[in-house]
């Protein structure tokens, strides 16, 4: 049986890639590398979009700022380019912001005493971690559908900012910017199923995790420093099918190792000022569930719901984020524009870990608005 219409839908769930990008979900999750181009019809495909976030987050209550919208807008690039080598193996390279976090403040954040001295604050902090991949998949006809074997590594390039003010001579508000960068190498793999003719496809993609060891300067590139941490494994569970004419239903349930994350930890010119970022994250779990339409031949649409449980455990501002998002595939004859958008709520959330003189900080829900725009090309 075929499902007429579907061909028109091919890249429906591509659009879901939005809500994966929706309000820092998950942790520090931002975007996923396009490994679902290695699917699509054609000899050479090209996919890309610029994803646009908005979130807010602001403090309720804690030492400082009282009502300031503390979480930056942020701009994600996504590029995916398939090579299709054989009937057989495909294989693509991707580009994708996929963790990252960026805040700033009114006054300096106050922050729990670190020795020597009596107090700190955070002005601004950001770190974007930016994979390159390459992916293959090997596949094998059966009597009905086909199989996929998925492999691939990829390497993350991690670059972080930091801007904070201490104690200088007399005890006067000193600022101490501070520049880290560095790489870490990873893998992923899976398994796949598809019967082209429903566009039904089932797969289970496996990504690992990598540690963060990175160095650079403080104070203008007068003091070095370095930073560590870990960034968290992942196993992903997708599933699409053709429902009807013109109809196509997806989902995907996926695990995010962010226990891993316990602290990054910053250290300056060998203890000159040494902290830690404390997160003791919780695993994350995000469940999303969408539906494509062909209009015609031409336009296609796709509308998807995603919830994404919060990682805090009392020493972070990490809590439950609930997006709706919807999106538009256009044909003009080249190729397909893409344009999608989002609405997230996020849940309000509160410190517990710490003492009453260091101050617990609290947010209020809030929402976060997010934008897509993306083209795609095949031969």
């Amino acid at each position: 049986m075929v499902i007429k219409g579907i061909a028109t839908l091919s890249g429906a769930t591509a659009l879901s890639l939005l809500a994966m990008a929706a309000a820092n979900a998950g942790g520090f999750s931002r975007g996923t590398a396009d490994t679902d181009i290695l699917f699509e019809q054609g000899n050479f495909n090209v996919r890309t979009s610029v994803t646009v976030v908005s979130p807010e987050r602001k403090i309720k209550s804690g030492p400082s700022n009282i009502g300031h919208d503390y979480a930056d807008t942020y701009v994600m690039p996504s590029l995916a380019a398939k090579f299709r080598l054989s009937d057989n193996v495909s294989c693509a390279g991707t580009i994708a912001n996929s963790f990252g976090a960026a805040s700033s403040f009114d006054a300096p954040r106050a922050q729990a005493p670190v020795a020597p001295y009596t107090y700190y604050g955070k002005l601004e902090e950001t770190f974007t971690v930016t994979e390159y991949a390459a992916t293959c998949a090997v596949g094998f006809d059966l009597s009905k559908g086909r199989f996929s074997v998925i492999a691939g590594a990829y390497v993350d390039d991690f670059d972080y900012d930091l801007s904070v003010v201490i104690p200088g001579a007399g005890g006067a508000p000193t600022p101490l910017p501070v520049e880290l960068g560095g790489t870490a190498w990873g893998w992923r793999g899976g398994l796949a199923y598809e019967i082209p003719d429903i566009a039904l496809r089932a797969q289970v993609l496996y990504r690992s995790g990598t540690k963060i060891e990175a160095s650079g300067v403080a104070a203008g590139g007068l003091l070095p420093a370095e930073g560590n941490g870990k960034l968290p494994q992942s196993v992903e569970a997708k599933f699409q099918t053709g429902i009807a004419p013109g109809w196509l239903a997806y989902g995907s349930v996926k695990w995010t190792d962010w226990s891993v994350n316990k602290t990054l930890t910053l250290d300056v010119n060998n203890g000159f000022f040494k902290t830690e970022n404390k997160y003791f994250w919780r695993d994350g779990w995000t469940i999303m569930g969408g539906i494509g339409h062909s209009f015609n031949d031409q336009i296609s649409g796709t509308a998807f719901l995603m919830w994404d449980r919060g990682t805090s455990t009392g020493y972070d501002l990490h809590g439950d984020v609930i997006t709706l998002g919807a999106g538009l595939i256009m044909k003009d004859g080249f190729g397909e524009l893409r344009l999608g958008g989002g609405v997230s709520r996020v849940g309000s959330v509160e410190e517990t870990a710490y003492s009453a003189t260091n101050g617990n900080y609290a947010v209020g829900s809030g929402w976060s608005v997010s934008g897509l725009a993306g083209y795609s090309l095949k031969w």
